[in-house]
């Protein structure tokens, strides 16, 4: 019996100790650490070997450059995005170009040339490679003109790039160690670091550290592992640039002259007589004529003349809508401004109209730009610019009170290389939209305030209307208004019309209709409602009261100047006002 018992104990026994052994195996897998190594390139996302790695700020970002020649290239749109927004590549005609203070750099593509202004000067490599979808341009180049640092590193090809300068924590490896990829033994080793090797500290966990190496590897270390956590200062070398604008010794008092022909010009001196303490007048002279730069003209010497002798500054108007007010078809302002020698001639052009005219500035009222080619209107303000300033020219841009969709006009740019900001502050509500004022108090407070938060007050020059919309609300579906008088809360049910009146055509409806107008402090003007053949008119009148309100809020914010669109619109009494608030 027993010896029919043995083999069977044995069997169990030997089970059992493959059970354990089974056991004890997951236990020591479980917790011994894997040795497999993670190859870099991989881990980079490097497809091939022109293909180079960006670490940026301690974090490995999607973008990739290139690698030719021994030089890294980075593209465009990366130098754009995260080092220097300035770059502007020209994909139409191959060309780069930089803005600085006071030059401007210029690059064809494939080029080991390039000029600053009007002087030559050439690399030992070629500065800019362009391909089907898009351009790289040459490190060192980008770091002459931008406050960074690198260093490149190779197998796997990579860079590291630093523009957060300050304190970083930093320790040292106490003992040999691995770098994984995850805070856990089982995961695959980027790096075996030595003991006394810098690593910078990302985020420190329980058992483990983020770190990352002097050589741009990130990973995570054992923090029994690491030494006493340090402070290292990264400072620059950088020397930022200093902008200078031509500022203008007394405060602006700017009316708009809107001429639609030659003729008008001659009406100068009853214009001015018109106006009082009016110290630059923006006479809309200048249009864009066609897709090569050209411009159109009204400018008249005898114009400026006379303006000069009434010691009033002349400010040439350009706009690119000013072409159907000559019977002719506007040209398309995306293709200018996207072509590097359409925009010179542009720029060429304005300065060589302002020379001929003896012109104190040039006022740019460039309307409804495409969000998409924002960056290209951007730079037609900095080449302009440059060239304005050397010719002692001022420069001011027309903008519209800041908002989400309006954020492409850039206006911290604007104020490095425009003397003046102008703000539209005016058409709060206009054809196609709801009725209301065209610039209630609260609109263009809030306009002021988020102006400055890109643009010093003393480069902003408030735009104020001499106009209002009178609306018209007629009953649809052939219905008609209540007899009672009640008001309307709602023009849902209505087709809503407007037009824009003068100061004195608004006073004129009021009396004709037998109203009385009413003050509203919400919106800082007065109110008239009333109605005429079946219609509801409303208008949010514009008059000295209302010019004075905004004039008050100008000064408050010790802003430039004013401005006011336009002459002809206003009652002479409201310049008794503008001249106790600009003087």
């Amino acid at each position: 019996m027993k010896k029919k018992i043995l083999p069977v104990i044995a069997a169990l026994i030997f089970i059992l100790v493959v059970i354990l052994f089974m056991i004890l195996g997951k236990i020591i897998d479980k917790y011994s650490p894997t040795d497999e190594q993670q190859d870099l390139g991989i881990h980079y996302g490097i497809t091939s070997e022109e293909e180079v790695a960006i670490i940026y700020n301690n974090e490995l970002i999607e973008a990739k450059a290139k690698l030719l020649n021994d030089v890294v290239y980075l593209r465009v749109d990366t130098v754009k995005n995260y080092i220097n927004d300035r770059f502007y590549w020209d994909a139409n005609e191959n060309i780069l170009r930089y803005t600085t203070a006071t030059d401007l750099i210029s690059v064809p593509a494939e080029s080991t040339n390039y000029t600053i202004t009007k002087d030559s000067h050439s690399l030992d490599h070629i500065i800019v490679k362009a391909d089907a979808e898009t351009a790289y341009i040459a490190i060192d180049f980008v770091k002459t003109y931008s406050d960074f640092a690198y260093e490149i590193f190779k197998e796997p090809n990579r860079v590291v790039i630093t523009t957060a300068w300050g304190n970083y924590t930093t320790t040292i490896t106490k003992k040999d160690t691995e770098l994984r990829i995850l805070g856990g033994i089982k995961s695959p080793i980027l790096d075996n670091l030595k003991k006394g090797e810098e690593l910078t500290i990302l985020e420190e966990l329980e058992t483990w550290t983020e770190v990352i190496t002097n050589d741009g590897i990130i990973g995570y270390v054992k923090s029994k592992n690491l030494g006493n956590n340090s402070t290292k200062t990264l400072t620059s070398d950088y020397v930022p640039e200093e902008f200078t604008h031509i500022k203008k010794d007394f405060e602006i008092n700017m009316a708009w002259h809107q001429v639609f022909n030659r003729s008008a010009n001659s009406n100068i001196s009853s214009v001015l007589q018109s106006t009082k303490g009016l110290n630059v007048i923006s006479p809309s002279w200048f249009y864009l004529k066609d897709n090569n730069g050209g411009i159109g003209s009204l400018a008249s010497t005898d114009y400026v003349n006379y303006c000069h002798q009434h010691n009033v500054e002349v400010w040439a108007l350009v706009s690119n809508f000013g072409a159907k007010d000559q019977g002719l078809e506007n040209p398309d302002l995306t293709s200018i401004l996207t072509h590097t020698s359409s925009r010179d001639n542009l720029v060429n052009n304005l300065i060589s109209s302002a020379i001929q005219y003896n012109l104190d500035g040039i006022n740019i009222d460039f309307e409804s730009v495409d969000p998409a080619v924002g960056d290209s209107y951007i730079q037609f303000i900095r080449e302009l610019s440059l060239k304005c300033a050397n010719n002692g020219i001022v420069l001011s841009v027309d903008n519209y009170v800041p908002t989400a969709y309006t954020a492409f006009y850039n206006r911290s740019e604007q104020a490095l290389f425009a003397d003046y900001v102008v703000i539209m502050a005016y058409d709060e509500h206009h054809s196609g939209s709801e009725p209301g004022s065209v610039a209630s108090i609260g609109w263009v407070t809030e306009g002021i305030e988020n102006t400055m938060k890109e643009v010093p007050a003393d480069q902003i020059i408030l735009g104020m209307p001499f106009y209002a919309r009178v609306w018209c609300l007629t009953p649809a579906d052939g219905e008609t208004l209540p007899e009672d008088g009640s008001v309307i809360d709602s023009f849902t049910n209505f087709d809503i019309s407007c037009y824009s009146a003068s100061m004195g055509e608004q006073k004129q409806l009021a009396n004709a209709n037998g109203i009385t107008p009413v003050w509203s402090d919400e919106v800082g003007q007065y109110y008239v409602e009333y109605k005429n053949s079946g219609s509801i008119y409303q208008i949010w009148m514009e008059d000295a009261t209302s010019i004075e309100a905004k004039l008050k809020v100008m000064d408050s914010f010790k802003l430039a100047g004013g401005a006011f669109w336009k002459l002809g619109l206003e009652q002479s009494s409201v310049w008794d006002t503008i001249i106790k608030y600009i003087n």
